[in-house]
């Protein structure tokens, strides 16, 4: 079973899309569930789906209100008002998901994407 996800409304579609283009599955929140839904919702759904969450929504990095162990996975994407290196975030996602295309290894974790690393929470 490939990886499969679900891009939250704060997410470009371009992330969705290049996804996509590299042969993911991903829903967006917005064909899934009003985008004013709260982000308990949106996680609920994510795990309804049996999918990870992309986010840019920094509340889903807090791992005291969402402990990573009760979760598909989270991948957080860390643009910190630079919108400019959502490419190279992108393409540091796509390499990662590449050589992990395991839903497994994503299980129980938080991925904070940067341009430059990626960081793993559990």
């Amino acid at each position: 079973m490939g990886l499969r996800f679900l891009a939250d409304q704060c997410v470009p579609a371009t992330v969705s899309t290049s996804l996509r283009y590299a042969g993911y599955e991903v829903w967006c929140l917005r064909d899934c569930l009003p985008i004013e839904s709260p982000d308990s919702i949106v996680i609920a759904k994510a795990q309804e789906l049996e999918a990870i969450l992309i986010s840019l929504n920094g509340d889903f990095t807090n791992i005291l209100d969402y402990p990573p162990a009760d979760y598909q996975g989270i991948i957080a994407l860390r643009i910190r008002n630079h919108p400019e290196v959502l490419p190279q975030i992108v393409s540091r996602l796509k390499n990662y998901l590449s050589t992990n295309p395991d839903m497994e290894h994503y299980k129980g974790k938080l991925f904070l994407v940067e341009a430059h690393r990626i960081r793993i929470r559990q």
